[in-house]
């Protein structure tokens, strides 16, 4: 590992790790003031969304996994919106070849703002214009470009140059921002500030009624009517009826368990959460405990691991509301075992496996723990990379329907009211009716990657979080290609085949054997941004401990007291 040696953070009452420093003190001060972990993880999420906007949006997804320590529950939020009523099935196969074109075509119901308002609702305490206050506050008096974010806006300016309304947001003297120049978004200060002011209208009537006219604003008043103007314009599909009849739906994560009576919960197959936990389990059954960290025996089996994996995904992950999915096998260990069977020590899997046989870019993420226990870990995500920033609101209309299968007929394929299989999968590690680990990650198929590998530093090789996210990282891509416009869970391209990146510091030794077993090696430098940005929260309640992990390769950070 190249660089200094870092540590985690520390406190005994609450912390937040997110992806900017502004967005986790957005989430302290919550705290500070007396709020829970979900309003502070709310807080922390909205002002994501103006920090991150080019990789988290207002418009756009937030699924949750939330431990509340008062009902002794863990749930999920999905924050995922579902394809307009008007879709036909074979839309993009029949207009675009089986691709989908940049533009609002790929445009579901946003489902950020109903996720945080029913995490407010369910979970919190203080009202939404007290979540929203940092955020209001950073879009509307801007906040200094950081090295990352300069560099992503003039890499991608290409993208962003197809609409005038994007230029305008971020390159409003007609370039790049340059680092330390501020970023000024009053259009979504302005939205914001019109959900604050429904509520405290509606607030008269209780804190639930304040909260509902929040989301009424947004769903049914002028805010949706500007939303479905703009996406019938550019030639979408939503119509105001969508927008109204959308509520994010609460459900029982998916479980997990491993080692020594640890429990993993991640949200379910409409997301690519279970995968995780597949791969975990296959490892399990495969002999990981014996492994050496980062040896070529290691990082072969962990990548054969999250391939088989990924195949099953790919195969059977969709809506379950729409498609049945035979989760209970896909999670069982017999099945692991049968998984784990097809690896071969001595020799890489050629191309992505196929799926078993069965009985039956653009993204944050942000985590919170607070004094009473409860945990919030939520991967936000949707830029305007790919659909245009809507003049007047300063947010994009969700174009996650791009990780659907345009193909009809398929577990993932579009329907109407349907939801798109996410790639956002936050995480929560709980034992004996605590939590014990909070993280995630951006990052697409990565995720999943850089997830399992930080669980594993943690709770088999024994660092401690930081040392956990700090740690040199590998990752397959012999999965399908997430910069293709056929969807990110559409087939791969065949050169991507037993391509495995490693970062520099694991080494010519591990790269020169992994080769023998017949991966396609190649080299990332240390802490890539490309690798992930892991964010973490590990709970020590021997010694009241909170110890908070940030991921040197974006521009994360943790903070608690």
């Amino acid at each position: 590992m190249t660089g200094p040696e870092r540590e985690p953070a520390l406190a005994t009452r609450h912390m937040v790790v997110s992806g900017h420093p502004l967005a986790s003190h957005a989430g302290l001060e919550v705290l500070e003031a007396g709020g829970n972990a979900i309003d502070a993880g709310v807080a922390t999420a909205l002002a994501t969304c103006v920090l991150q906007s080019d990789r988290v949006n207002l418009g756009g997804v937030a699924p949750q996994v939330i431990w509340s320590a008062d009902r002794q529950v863990v749930e999920t939020i999905d924050g995922v919106g579902v394809w307009p009523s008007a879709i036909t099935p074979d839309l993009f196969a029949r207009r675009h070849g089986g691709s989908f074109p940049h533009g609002v075509e790929q445009c579901v119901v946003p489902g950020a703002p109903d996720a945080y308002l029913t995490a407010l609702e369910r979970y919190g305490t203080i009202s939404f214009g007290d979540a929203a206050a940092a955020a209001i506050r950073y879009a509307r008096d801007g906040f200094p470009v950081y090295p990352l974010l300069a560099q992503w806006l003039e890499e991608e300016q290409a993208d962003y140059a197809q609409w005038r309304s994007n230029r305008a947001v971020y390159y409003p003297a007609g370039r790049a921002p340059r680092v330390g120049e501020a970023l000024v978004q009053r259009d979504l200060s302005a939205t914001l500030d019109e959900m604050v002011q429904a509520e405290r209208k509606g607030a008269g009537r209780g804190r639930e009624a304040g909260l509902a006219a929040a989301r009424a604003a947004f769903y049914e008043g002028d805010i949706a009517c500007t939303i479905v103007d703009h996406v019938a314009r550019e030639g979408g599909l939503l119509s105001m009826g969508d927008l109204a009849r959308f509520r994010c739906r609460v459900e029982e994560p998916v479980r997990t368990r491993f080692l020594s009576g640890l429990d993993l919960y991640q949200c379910g197959p409409w997301s690519q959460g279970p995968v995780l936990g597949m791969a975990l389990d296959i490892l399990g059954k495969a002999g990981v405990k014996d492994a050496v960290h980062n040896s070529p025996e290691y990082v072969h089996l962990t990548v054969e691991a999250l391939k088989l994996a990924f195949a099953d995904r790919y195969r059977y992950f969709g809506d379950p509301r729409t498609t049945p999915i035979p989760l209970r096998e896909l999670t069982s260990p017999r099945y692991a075992a049968r998984r784990a069977a097809l690896i071969d020590p001595a020799q890489a899997s050629s191309e992505l496996p196929p799926p078993g046989e069965l009985r039956s870019a653009n993204t944050s993420y942000l985590c919170v723990v607070d004094r009473h226990g409860n945990a919030f870990s939520c991967t936000p995500s949707d830029g305007p990379h790919t659909t245009p920033v809507i003049d007047g609101l300063g947010i994009v209309c969700s174009p996650r329907g791009q990780q659907s299968d345009p193909v009809p007929g398929r577990p993932n394929s579009i329907a109407p009211g349907k939801r798109p299989t996410l790639t956002p999968s936050p995480a929560l590690v709980m034992k004996g009716g605590s939590p014990r680990m909070v993280f995630g990650t951006p990052g697409g198929n990565v995720q999943p990657q850089a997830m399992l590998q930080v669980l594993l530093n943690v709770y088999l090789f024994g660092m401690d979080v930081q040392q956990a996210i700090d740690a040199p990282r590998f990752v397959t891509i012999a999965v399908p290609n997430e910069g293709t416009r056929s969807g990110f869970f559409a087939r791969g391209n065949a050169n991507r085949t037993g391509s495995v990146y490693l970062e520099a510091s694991i080494g010519e030794p591990v790269a020169e054997a992994l080769a023998e077993r017949g991966h396609n090696v190649n080299w990332w430098g240390d802490h890539t941004w490309v690798g992930g940005g892991v964010c973490a929260v590990v709970v020590d309640p021997k010694r009241g401990l909170l110890r908070g992990g940030a991921d040197p390769r974006r521009a994360t950070c943790a903070i608690g007291r």
